[in-house]
C-alpha cells in the first residue's frame, strides 16, 4: 500500500467548465516526490485546463488541491510559484537580449549596500544555478547567443531560482530539439528527480513518454482515463486509452467507409518527392491522384498538419520537389498554391479560418477574391451568387448570406470555410481537421461531402485525429510518427495495424 506521505500533491474531482465545453469533469491526479509522471492525451483532452487550475491561471468549479498534505487554494500564477510549483512552457518565454544571468535573475537580482546590482554575485548565482543542471556556459553573454535547447535549460533554472521549486512542470520541452538535446534534457529531469523534485512531463511523444516517465495519467475529453505505471502499460493500450477504445473494441470494429466507385484514370495531380524541412518533417513521398481521398493518420505532435504545411505552402521546404500536372513548384506560398489549384482547410477554425465579424458572404469570397487579386473586385451580384450556391451545396443553416459568422454553430462554421475554398474550384483540397469540434451529424455530411468530391475528379487529403474516420472515409491511408512518414496502407487495412504502426510496433 502506498503511504500518503509519497505525494508531494494531490488533486481531488477537479471539475471546471468553459461555454458549452466540460473542460475537466471530476479529475483527479496525484504526484509523488522523486517521479517523472507523464500527463498525456489528444488535442482537448484537458491538459492544459488541469495544468491552468494547477498554476492559478483557471479555478476549478469543484474540486480540491493538497500540497504535501495540506489543502491550498492556487490563487494566481504567481501564488504557485510562492508554493513551489514551477511552470517552464513549449516557447522559452525569456529575454534574448539581456544575458543569462539576468533572465535567470530577473526580479531576484543581489543588490550593493548601496542600492545597485551585484553583478559579480548575480553572475555567481547564475552560473551555480546552471552547474545543478550540469550547463556550463558564459552566463555574462546574451541568452539570444545560444540554442534553443541551452535557452530551456535557462528556463528551467530560473523556474527553480524563483519558485523553490517542489514541483517543475515541463509542457512540451522537446519540440524544438533534436535527439541528443532532448537526451541531455532526460539526464538533467533525471537528476532533479533525484533530488526529490516531482515533475509533471507534457509531450506528445510516446518513445519519450517510456524513455523517461515511471507514470502515465491518460485524459480523454476531460475526463480522467486512468493513472499507469509506465513499466506496466503497452504502449497499444496506452494509444487505445488515448482514442477511447479498448483493445476489443479495436478488434470489433467494422468498415463502414462509404464507397466511392473508382475511376480507370489514376491521373496523378500532386506529386512530393523527398519532401521535408529540417526540424519539421522529415523527407516524405507522396502522390495524390484524381478521384479519392488520403487519409493521413497519427497522434498530436506526429506531423499531420506539418504535412499540409508543406503541400500549401505555408512552410517552405528545404527538401525535395513538389510537382502539380507534372509542373514542378519553383515558389511556395499560399497564394501561389491557390493560383495553381490547390487549397487547404486549416486546423484551427477560430485562429485561422473564419472571421468571426464578417458575414458568411464575406467569408465565403475571401480565398477567391483573394486569388483573383484586389484590383479585380467581384461584384456583389457575383458574391451572393457564389454565397447562395455554397449555402444550399452545404446545407449552411442561416438565415441569411449577410449573417455574421461568429453567430454560427461550430458545425455551420466548419461548413462556410469549406465554402469558402470550394468556390475556388480547386484540383486538391487538402483538409486538416475538419470534422473537429463538431457534432455527429454534421461530421456525417462532411464525410460524405468529401467522398463526392472525390468522385467528381478531385483529389482531397484528410487529416484526422480520429481514426475511424480517416478509415471510413479514405482511399489511402498514410501514417505518420515522430514526424516521419511510417508507412502507406491502402484501405483494406485494419485499424490494429494502423494503431502498431502508430505505436511503432511495426
Amino acid at each position: 500500500m502506498t503511504n500518503t506521505n509519497d505525494f508531494i500533491l494531490t488533486m481531488k474531482s477537479i471539475s471546471k467548465t468553459f461555454p458549452g465545453v466540460n473542460a475537466l469533469e471530476d479529475v483527479d491526479f496525484a504526484l509523488k516526490r522523486g517521479e517523472i509522471h507523464a500527463l498525456i492525451g489528444e488535442n482537448g483532452a484537458g491538459k492544459s485546463t488541469l495544468i491552468k487550475v494547477l498554476t492559478g491561471v483557471e479555478h476549478p468549479e469543484a474540486g480540491s488541491i493538497e500540497l504535501d498534505g495540506k489543502l491550498v487554494q492556487v490563487r494566481s500564477p504567481q501564488h504557485s510559484q510562492e508554493l513551489g510549483i514551477s511552470t517552464v512552457y513549449q516557447e522559452v518565454n525569456l529575454c534574448t537580449n539581456i544575458s543569462v544571468a539576468e533572465n535567470i535573475m530577473l526580479g531576484h537580482e543581489p543588490h550593493l549596500f548601496f542600492g545597485g546590482i551585484d553583478w559579480k554575485k548575480m553572475n555567481a548565482l547564475a552560473r551555480q544555478m546552471l552547474e545543478r543542471l550540469d550547463v556550463e556556459i558564459d552566463v555574462t553573454q546574451p541568452l539570444g547567443n545560444f540554442s534553443v535547447a541551452i535557452q530551456q535549460m535557462v528556463a528551467i533554472a530560473r523556474s527553480l531560482e524563483i519558485s523553490s521549486a517542489k514541483i517543475l512542470i515541463l509542457d512540451e520541452p522537446t519540440s524544438s530539439l533534436d535527439v541528443h538535446e532532448a537526451n541531455r534534457l532526460f539526464e538533467v529531469m533525471e537528476k532533479l528527480k533525484g533530488e526529490g523534485l516531482g515533475i509533471i512531463f507534457i509531450t506528445h511523444f510516446l518513445d519519450q513518454v517510456y524513455q523517461v516517465s515511471d507514470r502515465i495519467t491518460v485524459l480523454r475529453n476531460g475526463k480522467l482515463v486512468g493513472t499507469y505505471s509506465s513499466a506496466l502499460l503497452p504502449r497499444m493500450e496506452l494509444i487505445a486509452k488515448m482514442l477511447g477504445r479498448s483493445l476489443s473494441d479495436l478488434d470489433e470494429v467494422s468498415k463502414a467507409k462509404l464507397v466511392v466507385e473508382q475511376k480507370e484514370s489514376k491521373k496523378s495531380l500532386l506529386e512530393a518527392k523527398g519532401l521535408g524541412l529540417t526540424g519539421s518533417l522529415e523527407p516524405f513521398d507522396m502522390e495524390l491522384h484524381a478521384n479519392e481521398v488520403v487519409g493521413i493518420a497519427g497522434l498530436l505532435g506526429s506531423g499531420r498538419t506539418e504535412m499540409a504545411n508543406l503541400l500549401f505552402g505555408i512552410d517552405t521546404p528545404d527538401k525535395g520537389t513538389l510537382t502539380l500536372d507534372g509542373k514542378k513548384f519553383n515558389d511556395f506560398s499560399p497564394l501561389v498554391s491557390l493560383q495553381n489549384g490547390i487549397a487547404l482547410c486549416p486546423e484551427d477554425r477560430k485562429a485561422e479560418g473564419v472571421v468571426g465579424d464578417l458575414t458568411i458572404r464575406e467569408n465565403i469570397i475571401l480565398a477567391l477574391q483573394a486569388r483573383y487579386g484586389w484590383f479585380k473586385y467581384l461584384n456583389l451580384q457575383k458574391q451572393y451568387e457564389i454565397a447562395e450556391k455554397y449555402i444550399q451545396l452545404l446545407g449552411i443553416s442561416t438565415p441569411s448570406p449577410d449573417q455574421l459568422v461568429k453567430n454560427l454553430s461550430g458545425g455551420n462554421q466548419q461548413k462556410v470555410i469549406l465554402a469558402r475554398w470550394l468556390a475556388t474550384d480547386p484540383k486538391v483540397l487538402i483538409l486538416d481537421e475538419p470534422t473537429r469540434g463538431i457534432d455527429v451529424g454534421a461530421k456525417a455530411e462532411i464525410q460524405k461531402l468529401v467522398l463526392d468530391l472525390a468522385e467528381e475528379g478531385m483529389s482531397c487529403v484528410f487529416i484526422s485525429s480520429e481514426l475511424e474516420e480517416v478509415m471510413r472515409t479514405s482511399h489511402r491511408i498514410i501514417v505518420l510518427r515522430d514526424r516521419k512518414k511510417a508507412a502507406e496502407y491502402a484501405d483494406d487495412v485494419d485499424d490494429q495495424t494502423i494503431i502498431k504502426t502508430m505505436a511503432g510496433n511495426l
